[in-house]
């Protein structure tokens, strides 16, 4: 214990030094270590996949975290494509926001600056701690990662790999610091005021709860994923179709995936042919409302079920989905907005104005008109990678990578200039 305790307080004093030494750092340095990164993480990428199987023979393949934790060569090459993509992207620190002259002749300019050590609080998915030390060190941010036991072999041989690459290109190693994986360490990082400027959570309700509640320094929620997705009475059903199937399917572990489909009632008879290759091809498990489960029985190849209360605003993380019927747009909005977590909701419709109702009344940190949910992601939006998605509205929305990794200072430039007594 008191050796546990002696290393946290150590790497969290050390993350607090880092990050005052990475504010002088030049953007070319930070570019050659993320370059040099993904060039080693192939390089012992067999060593990566060792430690990776290591961690998943200690969980069952029916956990849905299973998926989220499963690294293989895709993955990996993956992982060092948005390495170098995020190694390419200008930095936002020392980017001026504002400037203005005041009539004292005071000059101000609102600037960019690091938040300073960030902690990142993630569950089995080791992707998260490349993401994380990438926009943290373009951003001249420490990071301090605790992950869950379920990644630690993983991440333990990522982080070391992490702090060789640093010392080759002279940069303090302890600008990354791997937390102790048991949880029974998590209140004490989330009440090092002093040491860590920022926490977020990534991970299960519980999780961010616990955050939320137990934190006294800054957090930043990345909240649960209740997915939906609304087709409309006006939608061209073959969108509808490849829409909903790659929202479901596409990679079901993750927070954009669909959990909801809301149909409106006079496409029931469409309901069958919509639902076709799930059932085929991916044998979703189907939890209907009394009118779609009459219209599927019997046509549905997948298991199909007969909803319950609980089956709507849950989010599954596997190949189940629920189904409601809706008799009009407004029912539809009605629903979503009693079941969603605000993360991402979906419209499938070729009535341009009930698009526009949707696309301005749902209240989500993304919201989507004829394509699908899985798009939420800081890499699709260009953003070379995410360090979490943000489902509040307080500083960070959405995906969230680099400018959203800064704060900002006033700097003011005079020439002798003191303020009047009142």
């Amino acid at each position: 214990m008191n050796d546990q305790q002696d290393y946290l307080n150590q790497g969290l004093k050390q993350a607090r030094e880092a990050a005052r030494e990475l504010a002088g750092c030049d953007d070319a340095t930070i570019r050659a270590v993320l370059f040099d990164l993904a060039d080693r993480a192939l390089d012992v990428s067999e060593d990566i996949l060792a430690a990776n199987r290591l961690d998943l023979s200690r969980m069952p393949e029916s956990d849905p975290k299973y998926d989220r934790l499963l690294l293989n060569p895709a993955r990996i090459q993956a992982i060092t494509d948005d390495l170098r993509s995020v190694a390419n992207l200008p930095t936002p620190v020392g980017e001026v926001l504002e400037q203005r002259r005041l009539d004292n002749g005071l000059e101000l300019s609102k600037v960019r600056v690091p938040m300073g050590v960030i902690a990142v609080i993630f569950e089995s998915r080791p992707n998260v701690t490349f993401d994380v030390f990438a926009l943290c060190l373009k951003t001249r941010n420490a990071c301090v990662l605790k992950g869950s036991s379920d990644a630690h072999d993983t991440n333990g041989v990522v982080v070391k790999l992490m702090h060789e690459v640093l010392r080759n290109h002279g940069i303090n190693p302890a600008a990354v610091f791997l937390a102790p994986p048991e949880r029974e360490w998590l209140p004490q990082i989330l009440q090092a005021v002093g040491y860590i400027d920022l926490a977020i959570p990534r991970g299960s309700k519980g999780l961010i709860d616990f955050v939320r509640d137990n934190a006294r320094i800054p957090v930043i929620e990345t909240g649960a994923g209740i997915v939906h997705t609304y087709v409309d009475a006006s939608a061209d059903l073959g969108k509808a179709k490849s829409i909903i199937t790659n929202a479901k399917t596409r990679r079901v572990s993750v927070c954009n995936a669909l959990d909801t489909l809301v149909l409106h009632r006079d496409l029931l008879s469409e309901l069958p042919e919509l639902m076709a290759e799930m059932g085929a091809s991916h044998q979703v498990e189907v939890f209907a409302d009394d009118q779609a489960f009459e219209a599927l029985k019997g046509r549905y190849s997948g298991p199909l079920r007969h909803a319950e209360k609980q089956h709507f605003g849950q989010e599954f993380l596997s190949l189940r989905l629920s189904v409601k019927t809706v008799a009009n747009f407004d029912e539809a909005l009605a629903h979503i907005h009693r079941y969603s977590s605000r993360h991402s909701e979906a419209i499938v419709a070729e009535d341009p104005d009930v698009i526009e109702r949707f696309l301005n009344s749902v209240d989500a940190a993304a919201v989507y008109a004829n394509a699908s949910t899985a798009f939420t992601d800081g890499g699709q939006f260009g953003m070379g990678a995410e360090i979490g998605i943000s489902t509040q509205k307080l500083h960070a929305r959405g995906p969230m990578a680099l400018p959203e990794l800064t704060s900002y200072k006033w700097i003011v430039r005079g020439s002798g200039q003191i303020r009047a007594v009142n």
